[in-house]
């Protein structure tokens, strides 16, 4: 093969690379406006249109109205998806770590960077500070933050109250444990399990500790217990 035949190939090969990357499809912002908002008890449904088409989002409680702009990327559909809380089924149901009222999604509205703050070590029903004794051959979640590099990977047992449930995002229920102690400002440990638990409940779990764990859909935990069961 002559070097000038070599050279023309080499130029269709780039030309078509750029070609072929500038055709992939990047993270689209969605601009939607509310028609519709349904509270549960830790998630706000939000009937939404965006141009002549409606959908459903769902987000972790926010305060919304009808006729509030927002906006969002990414998200993870659920078709069918039913709630019981509301005693109904969705066509379907875009799930999202958090919304935003502008573009570029700076200021997040979301339960998980305000309402878990207000709640830091306080029963809110009683007012009176959590003091939960831990398990016996337990960890408590100051203990876990402190250490977590030691935990990584290991099944480990957590005494708390349970301040926040959602039941089956992506096919799990998600816990909000507390226990009163408190790591640098960790103090709510987030746990993925099949167990059914109401908010109140002081429950015992035991899980696998993993480190740096990426959901996608903005679901991103430095800590998390995963596939935990309920001890009592």
């Amino acid at each position: 093969m002559s070097v000038l035949k070599i050279f023309l190939a080499l130029v269709l090969i780039i030309t078509f690379s750029i070609n072929s990357y500038s055709q992939q499809p990047k993270s689209t912002v969605h601009k939607v406006e509310v028609a519709e908002v349904l509270q549960v008890n830790s998630y706000t449904y939000l009937r939404v249109k965006e141009n002549n088409e409606e959908k459903w989002l769902a987000v972790p409680s926010i305060i919304a109205n009808k006729g509030d702009i927002y906006f969002y990327k990414g998200g993870m559909e659920m078709p069918n998806f039913e709630s019981k809380e509301l005693n109904r089924t969705f066509k379907s149901v875009i799930f999202l770590g958090a919304i935003s009222k502008n573009p570029t999604g700076k200021d997040n509205v979301s339960f998980e960077h305000t309402k878990v703050k207000k709640e830091k070590g306080i029963d809110l029903e009683n007012e009176l500070p959590i003091d939960i004794k831990p398990i016996e051959g337990g960890v408590t979640i100051s203990e876990l933050f402190k250490n977590k590099k030691r935990y990584q990977g290991k099944r480990v047992k957590i005494r708390g109250k349970v301040i926040k449930f959602n039941s089956q995002v992506m096919s799990k229920n998600w816990i909000h444990l507390q226990d009163g102690t408190d790591n640098n400002g960790n103090f709510d440990i987030t746990i993925t399990s099949n167990a059914n638990v109401n908010v109140g409940d002081i429950v015992t779990l035991e899980g696998l500790v993993t480190l740096d764990k990426d959901f996608g859909y903005g679901y991103f935990y430095k800590l998390i217990i995963e596939n935990a069961v309920l001890i009592d």
